[in-house]
């Protein structure tokens, strides 16, 4: 491994001369800065940046707070934002809270110490736990919106429109002719999740649908399973899930019952996990842009880290209409 002690040797100059002409150049005669540049790169030295942070009071480096690494969706959040981090410069520290609110401000803390700015995903949290462990952290929420209270400035998110999302399935099932449809709602905790289902409902008397709604369930496979059950004794011709995770796990429960998808019930998810396409039938789902949506994150903490306060944003979604989605059965249709 080269190290410094190898550049300041191939450059004939100072350890602290090296330091110097890699971490603050203008201090350092342009003859020099040359040599001791052009030997790093030949020898392929690369700084520590986490070592200079330090010095500096910069650590160079994120974190990331998620609720569920297991969750496919987290996942592939968690990879866009290691990427664009990465690409940047970065460093990320990455925390998972297993969905528990009451560990998150513990983390938050933990994560903030280590790092120079935080990305929030999906928080279970209230606001005022929020508010508490976010004073002082210079931070940016994912899926999460936390009203700036008087006199202070409210801290930037990115999410999704789960709105529209909502009214987008609607519309398709209540164009198949479903009159009666079950909603398998996530944790009560879940800002998105309370976002879904009020865009569901208001989707819902819009269309003359009715919507039946099964109560709350754990958003994970599991969870999908027992609510499979609720939704057919409900006599629903569909069933629209939290997410992507519990839409798979009532598609497994309703095989394992013998009831037919699409054929007798329709079943929707959120999200666009790659697993909804590996089914059979593969998922109607509403598609996140999960990716982006990591990206546009870092993007905002990288302005916030520079001194800028950016604006939120809203990222468009879209149902991505797959096998698992059909006509109600004849005379459901009314």
């Amino acid at each position: 491994m080269v190290t410094v002690h190898d550049v300041a040797r191939a450059a004939g100059v100072s350890i602290s001369t090296v330091s110097r002409a890699l971490s603050d150049p203008d201090r350092v005669a342009a003859a020099t800065r040359d040599r001791v540049t052009r030997a790093a790169a030949e020898l392929g030295y690369r700084p520590n940046r986490a070592a200079s942070g330090l010095r500096k009071g910069r650590t160079h480096a994120v974190g990331l707070l998620v609720p569920d690494l297991e969750n496919p969706y987290f996942a592939a959040v968690t990879k866009a934002v290691q990427a664009r981090a990465r690409a940047e410069g970065y460093e990320m520290f990455v925390a998972d809270s297993d969905e528990d609110a009451d560990v998150e401000a513990e983390l938050i803390g933990a994560l903030a110490a280590r790092t120079d700015g935080l990305l929030v995903g999906s928080p279970r949290c209230g606001e005022a736990e929020l508010r508490a462990a976010l004073a002082g952290v210079t931070a940016v929420l994912a899926n999460r919106e936390l009203p700036a209270e008087p006199g202070t400035t409210a801290v930037p998110s990115v999410h999704v429109d789960d709105a529209d999302g909502a009214a987008q399935v609607m519309g398709h099932l209540s164009a198949l002719g479903h009159r009666t449809v079950a909603l398998a709602a996530g944790p009560p905790s879940s800002w998105s999740g309370r976002r879904r289902v009020a865009g569901l409902v208001a989707a819902a008397a819009h269309r003359d649908v009715e919507l039946v709604e099964l109560g709350t369930f754990q958003p994970y496979f599991a969870g999908g399973v027992q609510a499979a059950d609720h939704a057919v004794a409900s006599g629903a011709t569909a069933v629209v899930a939290f997410n992507d995770l519990m839409a798979l796990g009532i598609l497994d429960r309703l095989r394992q019952r013998g009831v037919d998808v699409p054929g007798r019930m329709t079943v929707v998810g959120f999200d666009d996990v790659p697993q909804a396409t590996l089914v059979s039938p593969a998922l109607t789902t509403v598609r996140a842009p999960l990716a982006r949506l990591g990206r546009r994150a870092v993007d905002l903490l990288l302005a916030r880290l520079r001194g800028d306060l950016p604006a939120s944003v809203q990222l468009p979604v879209e149902l991505t209409i797959r096998g698992s989605s059909g006509p109600a059965p004849a005379g459901a249709a009314g």
